[in-house]
């Protein structure tokens, strides 16, 4: 049986859609482990795109207790309802949002075992056309929303000495694109961000995963205000990143790359950068 909660009209704030279930918890294994026990996810953007696809891809594999974040009400509705997960509609750049999800997630299901960071949005166009509330949107979505939700849910890993943070990137962040400066800034700050992360927590049993998908074949084109007009490369479906995800999870992967040849012009941008730099400008 699933259950509806929801604030008065007169004071909006987050929606749930919660699923009955025992909640009881036993001490924690590696997230990548062979284990009876029900494990939790937390999945940010879980309302469409990668988030969703990654729900019903931990759903069909069960032994996972799930709580879904994302904006849409309705849309996270379905989601949750197709994955007997429980559904926190918010918009996590909201004051106290952030901490309001990791609450609830706590009282609700317990500590989390995965978080994946899959919340973020776009916006394409020249810079010196992008409106200044436009940028401190995309920037508030894609960094600051997601650092604020890791700071909050890491202690309870940490503490019980597994865990992992799936963070999702983008290649925009990892070469630069033109026309999406803000967002190709926000996912570079994501991936220093995974890497310095990394580092701090080496030796407390807790992994950090950078997932750098390329074009996926999401609302999110839709959503930023510009289609995905080029041929190459070609959109690979959601589906296809919610399994690298779990792969990289399961074998505790520090960095996957979706379609993985897209390491390649990463590698060239690392190693020559002034040849990327000219090849780039030449063909876009």
């Amino acid at each position: 049986m699933v259950h509806a909660f929801s604030r008065p009209r007169s004071a909006p704030g987050p929606q749930v859609v919660a699923p009955d279930a025992d909640h009881a918890r036993t001490r924690r294994e590696p997230v990548g482990a062979r284990s009876t026990r029900t494990r939790t996810a937390l999945v940010t953007g879980a309302s469409s795109g990668i988030g969703a696809a990654l729900a019903r891809r931990l759903s069909d594999e069960g032994g996972w207790r799930l709580v879904l974040n994302g904006r849409d009400p309705s849309r996270l509705r379905e989601v949750a309802e197709d994955t007997a997960a429980t559904a926190f509609a918010a918009d996590l750049t909201m004051p106290g949002a952030d901490r309001q999800l990791a609450d609830f997630t706590l009282a609700t299901v317990g500590p989390v075992d995965l978080l994946v960071a899959g919340a973020g949005i776009g916006w394409a166009g020249e810079f010196l056309d992008m409106p200044p509330h436009t940028i401190d949107e995309v920037l508030d979505i894609n960094v600051l929303a997601t650092l604020r939700l890791v700071r909050l849910v890491l202690p309870g890993m940490v503490a019980a000495g597994a865990g992992r943070v799936v963070l999702v990137g983008s290649l925009a962040g990892s070469v630069a694109v033109r026309d999406e400066a803000v967002y190709s800034a926000a996912k570079a700050a994501v991936g220093a961000f995974a890497d310095a992360l990394r580092y701090e927590l080496r030796g407390t049993g807790v992994g950090v995963t950078h997932v750098v998908p390329g074009v996926v074949d999401t609302p999110f084109f839709e959503r930023r205000g510009t289609p995905y007009l080029r041929s190459r490369p070609r959109p690979v479906p959601a589906e296809r990143v919610a399994d690298a995800v779990r792969t990289a999870v399961v074998r505790g992967r520090d960095e996957v790359y979706v379609p993985g040849w897209l390491r390649l012009p990463c590698r060239v941008r690392g190693a020559a950068p002034g040849l990327y730099r000219r090849l780039a400008a030449r063909f876009g």
